[in-house]
């Protein structure tokens, strides 16, 4: 499935990106017995259901005639909303010193979550300030989110 999303990112963010906003991610899921192409899209200024709507508008047709994705699927773009899933390099850049919640595969000191202030990152490793400095292997992390104090 991943290989549906890259292709996905290289066909239609440069669209995307004209039309003003950025690409934030793309995920391709099977729920149930559906399929899901989810594009979430970002701007400075927010995102609304005119944006979702005019770029859905403008990458149909560049997808219908790719026709790369030979299951049937529903197209959904939205925004990647207020707590946002960090899956790359450059969310983590832009997160440095915010609040993030990182869930784990194994727990460390017997527990699977954490939260703290996200200080650094490189290829290995994701550093939280929560009490003291935790640093956790990558490969250990399940998911890691912004965490919005509502």
């Amino acid at each position: 499935m991943a290989n549906i999303e890259q292709k996905t990112e290289r066909l239609i963010s440069k669209t995307i990106n004209n039309l003003g906003y950025e690409l934030y991610d793309i995920e391709y899921v099977k729920e149930g017995k559906d399929y899901f192409l989810r594009i979430y899209i970002d701007s400075k200024k927010g995102i609304d259901l005119d944006d979702c709507e005019k770029v859905s508008n403008s990458i149909t047709d560049i997808l219908d005639k790719e026709d790369y994705i030979k299951e049937q699927y529903f197209l959904e773009v939205s925004s990647p909303g207020v707590e946002r899933i960090l899956k790359k390099d450059k969310h983590l850049k832009d997160n440095v010193e915010n609040e993030v919640q990182i869930k784990l595969f194994k727990p460390i000191e017997g527990q699977k979550q954490y939260k703290g202030i996200l200080k650094d990152f490189d290829n290995d490793s994701i550093t939280i300030l929560n009490k003291k400095e935790i640093k956790i292997d990558r490969k250990n992390i399940s998911q890691i989110k912004t965490v919005y104090n509502w």
